[in-house]
C-alpha cells in the first residue's frame, strides 16, 4: 500500500476493485465504476475484512476502495490491510465515522482518501480520478552507481552476548552510512528482537513464508518485509510458543536467496542452535561475524564455533567481535589471555557504554543511530566498512560455489509438497 512503487508488478493487475459493506454502497458506486470503462461486477460484498481475506492470496487490484463501516476500529484494522496490499496500490475507503483524527491516521498509513457515507458520487468520481493521475504519472529514477551485493550472517556464541544489538547496528549503518538498500532477516522465529530493538510490529511474514516456502519470492518479500527507514526492512516474528515451528530450512534459505536479489545488504541474525542444525544458512554468506564476550565459557563456545565453521562454511570470511568490552583489569578474562585460548586475534572489539544501551532499549532505536559519539560506535562502523570492502572485493574475484548452488530450492520445494 504505502510501500515502493514497482512498475513491472503494476501492470498485471486489475485496474480497480471495491469491497462494499451494504447494497446502497454497491448500487452507489456501480455507475461510477462504469462510466470509468470498468466492469460493475468490480464491486463486490465484504468490506475491510472481505478484502483483506481476497488479497491475501491473490494480487492486489491498482485502485481499491475498501467499506470500513462494519470495522470496529478502523485505525488500527487498517493496519492488516497494508501487510496484505502490494506495493503501489492507491487505496480509497469510505465510512461512517467523521473524524478528523481517525482521517489523519488512515491517512497517515497510507490510504490516499477518506470519503463519508452516504456516497456524493462528484467526491468519488475526484477521487478515482486523482488516483488514476497518481498511477499514470512518471516516476523519476536515479541513477545509482552498481553496489556489490552483500550477505552477513550474525551469530551469538551465547545467548545474551549482543548479536542482535549488533546486527540490527549493522543494518542500521548499512542502510544510513553506507547508503545500501539493507534486509535484516531476524531467524528467531519465538523470541527474536530485530522489531522491538527497532520499534516496530514484525507481522505475520516470517511464519507465513515458514508455512508456505513456495510462496516466496520478490513479491511477497515486498508486503511481508517491514520498513524501519527508506532503505532499511526487517522480516522477524513473535510466533506463540505454545505453538512450536518445524521447519527443514528451506524456507530460511529460500528468504535468504530472495533478499540478495532485492537488496543490496543482507544481515541474518543467525541462533546458534540453527547454525548447526542448517549449516546451509551459513554456506553461502559471504561473511559471518562472531559475537562474543571476555568470559571463560564464551571462550569455550568460541573455539568451538570457529571449529565447526571451518568444516561446515570454509568459504566464509569469520569475523570475531567481542562485544561489550570492560575497561583493563575488569574483564573476567583478559583480552591478551581470550585470544590465546581461541588462537586467533580478536577482529573487532565493542567497548561497553551501559548508559548507551539503556536509552536505546528506551526508544526503541539501534545504538548505532543513538550513540554518533560514543566510542561504542566506532567500532561498528569499521566493522560495517570493512564488510562492504571484502564484498566489493569478491567482485573482482573468481565465484565460489556454495552448498545451495548445487541445488534448485524451488525444485525442492516442489518435490517436498508432492511428497507430502
Amino acid at each position: 500500500m504505502n510501500a515502493p512503487w514497482t512498475p513491472h508488478v503494476m501492470t498485471q493487475r486489475d485496474p480497480i476493485q471495491a469491497y462494499v459493506c451494504d447494497d446502497w454502497t454497491a448500487e452507489a458506486i456501480r455507475p461510477i465504476i462504469v462510466e470509468q470503462g470498468w466492469s460493475p461486477d468490480r464491486v463486490v460484498k465484504g468490506g475491510l475484512r472481505g478484502a483483506i481475506q481476497t488479497l491475501s492470496v491473490s494480487a492486489s487490484p491498482q485502485i481499491l476502495l475498501v467499506d470500513l463501516s462494519d470495522t470496529p476500529d478502523p485505525g488500527t484494522e487498517i493496519n492488516n490491510l497494508a501487510e496484505v496490499c502490494e506495493p503501489g496500490t492507491v487505496v480509497i475507503a469510505v465510512g461512517q465515522v467523521n473524524d478528523v483524527r481517525l482521517y489523519r491516521t488512515l491517512i497517515a498509513s497510507g490510504l490516499h482518501d477518506y470519503l463519508l457515507k452516504p456516497i456524493n458520487a462528484d467526491a468519488m468520481r475526484d477521487a478515482i480520478a486523482q488516483a488514476r493521475t497518481i498511477l499514470h504519472s512518471p516516476r523519476t529514477v536515479e541513477a545509482t552507481p552498481e553496489k556489490a551485493p552483500c550477505s552477513v550472517a550474525v551469530v551469538g556464541v551465547r545467548g545474551g552476548v549482543g548479536a542482535s544489538t549488533v546486527a540490527t547496528s549493522l543494518g542500521w549503518l548499512m542502510a544510513e552510512r553506507l547508503d545500501r538498500t539493507t534486509a535484516i532477516l531476524d531467524l528467531d522465529v519465538h523470541f527474536g528482537t530485530a522489531a522491538l530493538a527497532l520499534d516496530l510490529e514484525p507481522g505475520r511474514g516470517l511464519v507465513d513464508a515458514i508455512d508456505n516456502p513456495g510462496r516466496i519470492d520478490g513479491l511477497f518479500l515486498e508486503r511481508a518485509m517491514v520498513k524501519a527507514t527508506p532503505k532499511l526492512a526487517i522480516l522477524s516474528a513473535e510466533a506463540p510458543i505454545s505453538a512450536p515451528i518445524v521447519n527443514d530450512g528451506l524456507a530460511f534459505a529460500q528468504l535468504q536467496d530472495e533478499m540478495r536479489l532485492n537488496f543490496e545488504t543482507t544481515i541474518v541474525d543467525l541462533p546458534r542452535n540453527l547454525l548447526i542444525q542448517q549449516p546451509m544458512l551459513v554456506a553461502n554468506a559471504q561473511n559471518l561475524v562472531l559475537v562474543t564476550e571476555c568470559t571463560l565459557a564464551a571462550a569455550r563456545d568460541t573455539i568451538r564455533i570457529l571449529s565447526w565453521l571451518k568444516t561446515h562454511a570454509p568459504q566464509t570470511s569469520v569475523l570475531t567481535v567481542a562485544n561489550r568490552v570492560l575497561p583493563s583489569g575488569q574483564s573476567e578474562i583478559a583480552q591478551s589471555d581470550f585470544e590465546g585460548t581461541i588462537e586467533r586475534p580478536l577482529d573487532v572489539l565493542v567497548p561497553y557504554d551501559q548508559k548507551l544501551v539503556m536509552q536505546a532499549a528506551k526508544l526503541g532505536k539501534p545504538i548505532a543511530e543513538l550513540g554518533r559519539t560514543s566510542r561504542t560506535i566506532a567500532p561498528l562502523v569499521e566493522l560495517s566498512q570493512r564488510i562492504c570492502a571484502s564484498s566489493e572485493g569478491d567482485l573482482l574475484m573468481p565465484s565460489r560455489r556454495g552448498l545451495l548452488d548445487r541445488f534448485d530450492l524451488k525444485a525442492l520445494l516442489a518435490k517436498r509438497t508432492r511428497t507430502n
